[in-house]
């Protein structure tokens, strides 16, 4: 059977919920590019209709464009296995190893890295690749998660729950809004050996108020952020840390002084290929971390 490519030319801001968006068209795969994304579906399941709809609907608010082309059959899970390697995220002075993200059929490397990390992916996303996810693994690995409680926002694959579990929380709390995210987190998290992760459909509002977190997640993009991060405040116990990552460098100014009013310090910053990653704490910024203000 051949499938449609539709790509999409769209700011990376619009990625994310684009993707979300053609996945409930039936969408099976997507694969995001330095214009936009590519998004994949069997020529039967193709409807164009649906999907200039969707592409009005977002024209008011960013630039946007797409094509269609046919493809011919492919094996595509060897093509994803050809194009998917692994990779190491380095921290310290020494760039030394500590995580290294692989997918079931890579082979293990225990001797050189601290943390392995089994990820696949239904969608080809948060697999590490991107900037923003790498990021926020490397901010992570700053921070004592030894006997806390973390909360994954916007969870995805749930890459970052898993390697909260692996540095020794004792309870990860994920949640996505979207269902394949939601079976692929769970799915990795087994794949990975982390009873301490429960993954939920649904948004921050589902969170229960009366619960506190140690550590709060949040990779998702700079709107849903502006919007959220009072909420990832309150739940917050006195000393956790919020990091969040999913914009641009430009827009750190606004992300950091929503975290200021409400309530929180601005501790570090990481930034690669003009995405940054920030990070914040609930009460006196913590000793020992990297400033790169």
């Amino acid at each position: 059977m051949n499938y449609t490519e539709l790509q999409v030319t769209i700011s990376p801001d619009y990625a994310d919920i684009l993707i979300a968006e053609l996945a409930e068209l039936g969408f099976e795969s997507f694969v995001e590019t330095d214009a936009g994304l590519n998004a994949y579906i069997t020529e039967p399941d193709f409807d164009e209709p649906a999907v200039r709809e969707l592409i009005a609907r977002y024209a008011p608010q960013t630039a946007i464009a797409y094509e269609v082309s046919s493809l011919e059959k492919r094996n595509w899970n060897a093509e994803w296995e050809q194009a998917y390697e692994p990779i190491e995220v380095a921290t310290g002075p020494d760039a030394s190893g500590r995580v290294r993200v692989r997918a079931s059929f890579h082979e293990p490397d225990t001797a050189r890295f601290q943390y392995d990390i089994v990820i696949n992916p239904k969608m080809s996303f948060g697999t590490g690749h991107h900037e923003t996810t790498a990021m926020m693994l490397e901010h992570q690995l700053g921070l004592d998660f030894a006997g806390k409680v973390a909360l994954d926002v916007g969870c995805g694959t749930g890459i970052l729950a898993v390697l909260a579990a692996k540095m020794g929380a004792r309870a990860v709390l994920a949640f996505d809004i979207e269902e394949w995210a939601v079976e692929n987190a769970r799915e990795n998290a087994d794949l990975n050996d982390c009873p301490q992760i429960t993954v939920f459909q649904g948004t921050i509002a589902d969170v229960d108020t009366s619960n506190r977190y140690d550590v709060i997640l949040a990779n998702i993009n700079r709107n849903i952020l502006l919007a959220e991060i009072p909420a990832y405040a309150s739940l917050l116990n006195t000393g956790g840390h919020l990091l969040v990552s999913g914009f641009y460098e430009t827009d750190a100014p606004d992300i950091v002084q929503k975290a200021i009013d409400a309530g929180l310090a601005a501790e570090n910053r990481l930034t690669k290929n003009q995405w940054t990653c920030a990070g914040f704490r609930n009460g006196n910024p913590a000793s020992g971390l990297i400033k790169s203000w």
